[in-house]
């Protein structure tokens, strides 16, 4: 089994639980920070976009959203939350249709293995209009492999631009270090970037 499937496995065994810890979680701010780079109504790919949360937020605010998550099980919550349809694929997997003005990656791309993370990025960094913004998060830290029966890879601000660096036509805009706003969790923290297709 590879560490994608397995990562999968996980989410598809742990749908529930995972859906009600994260389903009201406070993600405004860095929605706002996202949307406000964004010509009105423009259009987002949420990628991996899990319960369809942050999906309908960005619905909610008038932008046309295109979702897609690796795990049949998210996949049909985030339908039945958005009322829209959502793509069952991998990262690896999908093929995005190009013209996004925003690809909002949130907690989704740490669980790429970091030997995977510069081709993937790149794929999807193709898939934005210049100017797009690109925002993507992950855990701090040097991690790169199975934690807690999923693959994470982390991130220090360090290692985050060397990857970027290796992308072409897209630049560093903003980083932000945040606490996990899950209860019992302020000790964890999380990098938030934002990038640009140039």
């Amino acid at each position: 089994m590879t560490a994608t499937e397995e990562t999968i496995g996980y989410y598809d065994g742990n749908a529930k639980k995972f859906i009600s810890d994260t389903a009201n979680v406070e993600f405004g701010a860095l929605q706002k920070a996202f949307a406000d780079r964004l010509p009105e109504g423009g259009r987002i790919l949420d990628l991996g976009c899990g319960s369809g949360r942050d999906s309908l937020a960005f619905l909610k605010a008038g932008f046309a959203v295109d979702a897609v998550d690796g795990s049949a099980e998210m996949v049909k919550a985030a339908s039945k939350l958005t009322g829209h349809k959502v793509e069952h694929a991998t990262f690896a997997d999908f093929e995005p249709k190009g013209g996004y003005d925003g690809i909002w990656a949130c907690s989704s791309l740490l669980h790429v293995p970091a030997a995977e993370l510069p081709a993937i990025v790149t794929k999807y960094a193709a898939a934005l209009k210049p100017g797009g913004c690109f925002y993507l998060s992950f855990k701090i830290g040097d991690h790169d492999g199975m934690r807690n029966g999923r693959w994470f890879t982390d991130m220090t601000e360090q290692s985050f631009r060397r990857l970027i660096d290796d992308v072409e036509d897209l630049t560093v805009k903003r980083i932000d270090v945040t606490s996990d706003v899950r209860p019992g969790r302020a000790d964890e923290k999380w990098l938030n970037a934002w990038c640009m297709r140039i």
